[in-house]
């Protein structure tokens, strides 16, 4: 149902309050090109040919010259098929969200437009969003074609999706077999006790055991939803109530920041890293072991070759885990919205198409080394590297989405920020206690707005 402009300013205003307009996801960089619908509205029997879309996508390879140079062929293609122009800007991960906030608000905003898939529902709350139910759909080929834990990341659960997934990823643990070898450890960890004990033998002569990315709230919470979901914890309730202060909560965030406090696994300069550094420790020898999503271009734009490394699913508490205490990663991925208020529904609709179409698919997650949630293109041999495998099993068997709820938003904008704060505590040399962890957790679960 369509949702009116008064009823979705209310909704995305509450929203911009509740954020503060600054959260980030993951990536950076920025850029600079119209925004807004272009041109009027046709009728849905006129010709599609002479329109021109507003796409926003956002920065997914190496820099957003190099993501407007894909785009622009990939586009071009599009065009030659459909005579459908399309106005790209590449907005960096930084400000994206801030700029649909902002789009929602005034209802002026893009005709298409990526999301993280983990706004998805509080995106879809506002109502800035065209509803994908089964009649959309069928417009791209039917929902059954795209994966079901990248659909479970498209928005709240009994609900028609608020987007399509486009790039899906997951997360790993990514290992160098010579500092293993040399370590004498034969194989890599499964449990985090192990994961312990190897990043100990392996924390020498000035190398750590394990990098993380202490800075970056994103990370942060990524990883401690996993921690939490091993631990049967959920950090909302049935109600989308936050329960950030509960016992494994509290559990799940120690044990994070002990990679760095208790343990002394991670290097005290992990606490300050949000720019993507730990690959360059993992990639540079600096760092054994990095928990990361699909990283092989970025690791190979350092210069370690890929049998220089293995990579595994990340531990769980408890040897051969299934279920929730199984859960290795958060569904990670990229969607791709039609903002409600385009004048070209149809024309973004053949763009939704071109984009998530099989050979498209192929071309795009094989560019930007991610997997394809279009299960059709995943048999292609550009994802049947050593590690893009193991990544799409642990999409497949053991990873969740992240809680698809309307304040899913503020939670990773309120306790991202918050397990920042310990891991700088945790590098000051302060004592990180379950009290001080439940006293940050409480602080951010004060702020967040209720059911």
């Amino acid at each position: 149902m369509r949702t009116s402009t008064s009823s979705r300013l209310v909704a995305a205003t509450a929203l911009v309050a509740a954020l503060g307009l600054t959260l980030a996801a993951c990536g950076g960089g920025d850029d600079d090109s119209s925004s807004g619908s272009s041109g009027g509205s046709k009728s849905s029997g006129d010709s599609l040919k002479g329109q021109t879309i507003t796409y926003w996508a956002s920065n997914q390879g190496t820099s957003i010259d190099a993501d407007k140079k894909t785009l622009a062929t990939e586009t071009a293609k599009f065009t030659q098929q459909t005579g459908i122009k399309v106005n790209v800007e590449v907005i960096g991960w930084a400000d994206l969200l801030n700029r649909i906030l902002a789009a929602a608000t005034s209802g002026q905003g893009p005709d298409v437009l990526n999301i993280g898939n983990t706004w998805s529902a509080s995106l879809q709350a506002t109502g800035a969003l065209m509803p994908w139910d089964d009649a959309a759909f069928q417009t791209i080929g039917g929902k059954d074609r795209f994966s079901p834990a990248a659909i479970a990341s498209a928005g709240a659960e009994g609900k028609d999706p608020a987007a399509v997934p486009i790039y899906s990823m997951a997360y790993g643990l990514y290992y160098n077999k010579k500092l293993f070898a040399d370590a004498g450890i034969a194989n890599p960890p499964t449990t985090w006790d192990e994961l312990v004990s190897d990043a100990t033998k392996l924390t020498k002569d000035g190398k750590y055991g394990l990098a993380v990315e202490g800075a970056n709230g994103a990370e942060n919470i990524h990883h401690i939803f996993v921690l939490a979901k091993q631990r049967g914890a959920s950090w909302f309730d049935d109600k989308g109530n936050p329960t950030f202060t509960g016992p494994q909560q509290v559990a799940a965030v120690k044990q994070y920041i002990d990679f760095i406090a208790a343990n002394k696994v991670a290097a005290k300069g992990d606490a300050e890293y949000d720019q993507n550094q730990t690959i360059t420790d993992f990639a540079t020898g600096k760092a054994a072991m990095m928990m990361w999503q699909t990283a092989a271009a970025s690791i190979a734009s350092h210069g370690m070759k890929p049998d220089e490394y293995g990579v595994v699913p990340v531990p769980t508490q408890t040897a051969g885990a299934t279920g929730d205490a199984g859960v290795t990663s958060m569904v990670a991925g990229i969607n791709i919205a039609i903002f409600n208020d385009t004048k070209h529904k149809e024309a973004s609709e053949a763009f939704v198409k071109f984009m998530t179409s099989t050979d498209e698919q192929k071309v795009l997650n094989s560019k930007y080394q991610s997997i394809p949630p279009v299960i059709e293109a995943q048999s292609d041999p550009a994802f049947q590297t050593p590690d893009l495998k193991v990544l799409g099993q642990v999409l497949q068997k053991s990873a969740a989405p992240l809680p698809q709820v309307a304040n899913e938003s503020q939670f990773e904008n309120l306790v991202g920020p918050a397990v920042k704060g310990l891991f700088a505590d945790a590098a000051a040399g302060k004592p990180v206690t379950d009290d001080s962890v439940k006293a940050a957790l409480q602080h951010a679960q004060q702020q967040m707005p209720t059911s």
